[in-house]
């Protein structure tokens, strides 16, 4: 941890010497000019496509297939978040609380209070077991969740036109467009729960992502680890999941497609409950060009999944 926060610090203070010597600054700016936006991972950074549109210029800083929890900020994320005019994070400790990486990269470029922003300030937290077994840690997955997406747009619309208040008409109707379409999701993700034999909304994924959907939606959650650790899929989590699978008659069970799938198939191998063929989506949408490369396709791809797995069981 020493060795990655002495490189934190000496690569910050290459970018802002890189920066001093460079000519940009407030004198470069204009009213025409595009809004500097950094988001702290993938599904926060395509809320921000679709409710800044061309009036944002976004960079992205834990990319797709990168652990959001333990990031190290490269050089260019550091000169961005420098520049930046606005920063969202998710919150919830997925970038690792007030002690955590973003904001010891925040507190090193010295940005301003009033140009950070968490999302999900108006969300619930709900808890996951710590070392102890104690429900002590917030559960940081609360976007997977539609109807927390809701609460996400409404507070990046709000913190747009805070900050941008010359375009904030622009960001109204954008945010209007795209929150009609998140209540819609909701009432899909409603829908197609209720079609679902009671006896069979039984969700078992690897990671206790779900948390926030499954209590929302009324599905029962089962999982084999509580969040990611050294300890994936011990022998005594193992067993513990198939307990559970053989005492609920679990009819399918689902693997994330950021996970190590070795687990569930012994899981899969000591219960004789099949895995469904396609995986689900957690921490992160996919690459561009990719089948989940929009938060909206990740909602609707992992409803849809959930559905034909448990639906496809009767």
């Amino acid at each position: 941890m020493k060795k990655w926060w002495l490189g934190f610090i000496l690569t910050s203070m290459t970018v802002f010497l890189l920066s001093a010597c460079g000519s940009g600054g407030a004198d470069d700016s204009s009213e025409d000019k595009p809004l500097q936006v950094v988001t702290s991972f993938t599904i926060i950074a395509d809320l921000a496509k679709e409710i800044g549109g061309d009036d944002v210029d976004i960079h992205n800083l834990v990319p797709t297939g990168t652990d959001p929890h333990e990031y190290e900020p490269l050089p260019e994320d550091i000169k961005k978040a420098t520049d930046a005019d606005i920063l969202f994070y998710n919150g919830l400790n997925l970038e690792g609380g007030k002690n955590g990486w973003f904001f010891k990269m925040i507190d090193t470029v010295g940005q301003k209070e009033e140009h950070i922003f968490s999302l999900t300030d108006q969300v619930e937290p709900m808890y996951i077991a710590g070392e102890d077994g104690q429900d002590e840690e917030i559960n940081p997955h609360a976007f997977i969740d539609p109807a927390v997406g809701i609460k996400m747009a409404e507070a990046m619309r709000d913190a747009f036109m805070k900050v941008d208040p010359d375009r904030k008409a622009d960001y109204e109707k954008r945010a209007t467009a795209y929150l009609d379409r998140l209540k819609e999701m909701d009432q899909t993700y409603e829908e197609k729960i209720n079609d679902l034999p009671e006896a069979d909304r039984v969700l078992v994924t690897s990671e206790r992502a779900f948390q926030y959907m499954a209590n929302h939606y009324g599905l029962k959650e089962a999982f084999i680890w509580e969040i990611d650790t050294e300890e994936n899929g011990s022998p005594s989590q193992i067993k513990s999941l198939v307990s559970f699978i053989k005492e609920h008659e679990v009819p399918v069970l689902f693997v994330e497609s950021n996970v190590d799938t070795r687990p569930m198939e012994t899981v899969s191998s000591e219960t004789g409950v099949p895995i469904f063929e396609k995986t689900i989506y957690s921490d992160e949408i996919g690459e561009p060009g990719e089948e989940v490369d929009t938060y909206m396709k990740y909602l609707e791809y992992n409803i849809n999944i959930i559905h034909d797995g448990l639906k496809g069981s009767e």
